[in-house]
């Protein structure tokens, strides 16, 4: 992934994720639909795959664990909208009812993101891109 492949204007969707309880077969299915680009890579110790179309990233897909999969958890969608300032955005979820789920972590070279649970259970995520030429 680079930084120049992510749209992040702030407050609109810049970035999908799927969690998915078969990714290969997840993968087979977006790029057949979409003719979606699936590009393997390795990140933070494991395997994802990097959605992509005209050469513009969209998002990643990645296989559940056996947790989550044990557990009954179902394939299923993150939408990351861009922020200005991720820390910020964390506190005023919170004060408006919303709840901070995954605290903010870097993912180097890309972005720092989190991930919120608004007042209604529904999740998204937040995504601040690093400052330019940094």
């Amino acid at each position: 992934m680079t930084i120049e492949s992510v749209p992040a204007r702030c407050g609109h969707v810049c970035w999908i994720d799927l969690a998915a309880r078969d990714a290969e077969r997840a993968a087979d299915f977006y790029r057949d639909l979409f003719d979606w680009r699936v590009d393997h890579e390795r990140l933070g110790g494991g395997t994802l795959r990097r959605l992509s179309r005209d050469g513009v990233d969209v998002g990643s897909l990645y296989q559940l664990g056996a947790r989550p999969l044990m557990a009954g958890a179902p394939s299923h969608w993150t939408p990351y909208v861009a922020v200005a300032d991720l820390a910020a955005a964390c506190q005023r979820a919170g004060e408006l009812g919303g709840r901070v789920l995954v605290r903010a972590f870097e993912v180097p070279g890309v972005a720092r993101v989190g991930l919120v649970l608004d007042p209604v259970g529904a999740m998204i995520g937040l995504w601040e891109s690093p400052p330019s030429g940094g």
